[in-house]
């Protein structure tokens, strides 16, 4: 299929895409800090740069675009049709990326937690903390929070 917008259109759009201090991202953080929880954000020293962390809980949360990190059974993880051999490669790279730092944390001791965009749209802030808390408090080494009603 032939893309819809021309090359340089297409080029400025994907350059608008953010890959820190997402909306999603600033939800989340809203959220945490709602409940009471101080964290630190984009540790690069950690494996894959987590986008929030609970230093004193041990606690690293990843925050996911569906589309980027083809959240399965999502439909906002649907691979375009256009240029598809592309796309499937780039996000199968971004997953493939995701797991290694999801081990590789575990492995230093810490605990995981990936929130997805989709269940992030479907929750009320102060439940959505209530959510995440839920998980901190626990011992789950890792987790996600999905959304809750399927497509």
């Amino acid at each position: 299929m032939i893309d819809k917008v021309t090359p340089e259109t297409r080029s400025r759009m994907m350059s608008g895409i953010r890959s820190k201090n997402t909306r999603p991202e600033k939800l989340v953080r809203s959220a945490l800090f709602a409940a009471g929880y101080r964290f630190r954000i984009h540790r690069k020293d950690l494996p894959g740069s987590p986008d929030i962390v609970l230093p004193g809980k041990k606690v690293a949360i990843f925050v996911h675009g569906c589309f980027w990190h083809r959240h399965g059974g999502c439909k906002l993880a649907k691979l375009p049709s256009t240029n598809p051999d592309f796309w499937r490669k780039k996000l199968d790279g971004n997953v493939d990326r995701d797991r290694k730092a999801v081990e590789a944390l575990i492995l230093l001791g810490w605990r995981v937690l990936t929130v997805w965009e989709c269940a992030i749209k479907e929750h009320e802030l102060p439940e959505f903390g209530r959510l995440i808390s839920g998980w901190i408090e626990e011992s789950a080494r890792c987790g996600e929070i999905p959304k809750l009603i399927p497509d």
